[in-house]
């Protein structure tokens, strides 16, 4: 999908998954904002054609700057781009020490149960489409 289409499947959707799931327990203050990136590589190394072994990265949130990314060039649908967003809107409204404490227990990417739980709520999409 073109950066344009994804930024306007954004705009358009965003709002509503604000709205819906509110502000988070721990960031009272705000929501996350949104931004694109065509890349990981190329967005942590401040190199424009920065390129890595595992592209696939489709977002990512960032706790430290209260954002969600969405890497534009792996959307591949509508549908994608809005569970990609309630997602990530998830780790927003999670624990953040919880997050961190669930990996130094042992858990993986795979079961971490922040990651599961996002992954389930993905399933709502069509309630904000």
């Amino acid at each position: 999908m073109t950066l344009e289409k994804v930024e306007e499947i954004i705009k358009e959707i965003y709002p509503k998954i604000e709205k819906y799931y509110g502000f988070s327990k721990f960031n009272k203050d705000e929501t996350p904002y949104v931004e694109t990136h065509y890349n990981i590589y190329a967005r942590y190394s401040g190199e424009p054609e920065a390129e890595g072994t595992e592209s696939s990265c489709h977002a990512e949130y960032d706790r430290t700057d209260n954002s969600i990314v969405i890497y534009y060039p792996n959307m591949t649908s509508r549908k994608h781009i809005i569970q990609t967003l309630v997602h990530e809107y998830q780790h927003y409204l999670q624990s953040p020490s919880w997050m961190k404490r669930y990996y130094d227990m042992g858990f993986r990417y795979d079961n971490h149960p922040y990651e599961v739980a996002a992954y389930a709520e993905e399933s709502n999409w069509k309630v904000f489409n």
